[in-house]
């Protein structure tokens, strides 16, 4: 939200800004599709499409065409093996292309839409064209589509709103850490506890939402789905039992549990004597996260996120 954030604020402020979007990436690029970066007329740069030497060339070439008010939508391909056509200078041996398109205030109403759109939790599509810009609330099956047939043959659409949402079950000091990173990482998230005036849930102001229930009733309020996460972290043994219970035999993208080793094991032994098969269980992360002798609730936010990543990325 921050870049559509920066680029209202300098469209607002009647500038014209370069919009760098990568719409096709093959092998190690530096930048992935729907990397993006906008330079401003002041001089104001934000985003990124790789970094590098590669990033920095193109940044030079949007300040250049802003100065001279040599203003058109182009394709920029860039092949990342050295100095071969069309190359870099980088030599991570992959490809990928960057359309330049400038905007101006006359863009503000798309822009709007697309802040609009995320502050309300919905979901629409932004589409780049040769012509155009826009964004619409239709919505794609995937994150992104695109066609490259020519310079002057393409499109570009990627979804916009919160594909991969993360629902926290517990709200001590652990959901406070991980709710802060992974909104950073583009997760809406949730939280849920069934105590009232607690202190860490009261302060966490990352989440998107908090919610106080009977984890009697937890089923009822996360849905099952490809993008839906599931960490389970409440502040009672019996309470993670009880939720795992209730989840263990919908469909998620991922359940975890945090707790030792022990506890873990004494709860999968009374969970297969309520009838839950060892298979099931199989498919739960547990003990939570990446096993990187995690500490801090910084550290075990960041091996949780790292472990949800991976199984994110490799679903797409």
């Amino acid at each position: 939200m921050e870049f559509w954030q920066h680029l209202l604020s300098k469209l607002q402020d009647t500038q014209n800004v370069y919009l760098l979007t990568v719409i096709e990436n093959i092998g190690s690029s530096p930048g992935r599709r729907g990397f993006k970066m906008l330079v401003a007329e002041d001089g104001f740069i934000f985003g990124s499409i790789g970094g590098g030497v590669m990033e920095f060339s193109l940044v030079e070439e949007a300040k250049k065409l802003l100065q001279t008010g040599d203003l058109k939508i182009f394709l920029k391909k860039q092949v990342h093996q050295g100095h071969k056509q069309n190359g870099s200078g980088m030599i991570c041996s992959g490809e990928q292309t960057v359309v330049f398109h400038p905007l101006n205030i006359a863009h503000v109403p798309v822009v709007e839409a697309i802040l609009d759109c995320l502050r309300n939790n919905g979901k629409g599509t932004f589409v780049v064209t040769p012509t155009s810009i826009n964004f619409s609330k239709d919505q794609l099956a995937n994150a992104f589509e695109y066609k490259i047939a020519s310079s002057l043959d393409w499109f570009f659409k990627e979804h916009i709103g919160y594909r991969s949402t993360l629902y926290i079950v517990g709200g001590g000091h652990l959901s406070v850490a991980v709710s802060e990173l992974f909104v950073t990482l583009g997760f809406y998230v949730v939280v849920f506890d069934n105590r009232e005036q607690l202190n860490t849930l009261e302060l966490n102001t990352s989440a998107h939402q908090k919610l106080i229930l009977d984890f009697n009733e937890i089923a009822n309020y996360i849905p099952e789905g490809p993008d839906n996460y599931v960490a389970i972290m409440t502040n009672r043994y019996t309470d993670d039992k009880l939720v795992l219970s209730k989840l263990i035999r919908k469909n998620f993208a991922y359940i975890g549990v945090l707790g030792s080793t022990a506890k873990l094991k004494t709860m999968w032994e009374v969970l297969q004597k309520e009838g839950i098969t060892i298979s099931q269980l199989n498919e739960i992360h547990a003990p939570i996260g990446l096993a990187i002798k995690s500490q801090t609730p910084n550290e075990i936010a960041v091996s949780i996120a790292a472990q949800v990543i991976k199984i994110k990325n490799v679903n797409q």
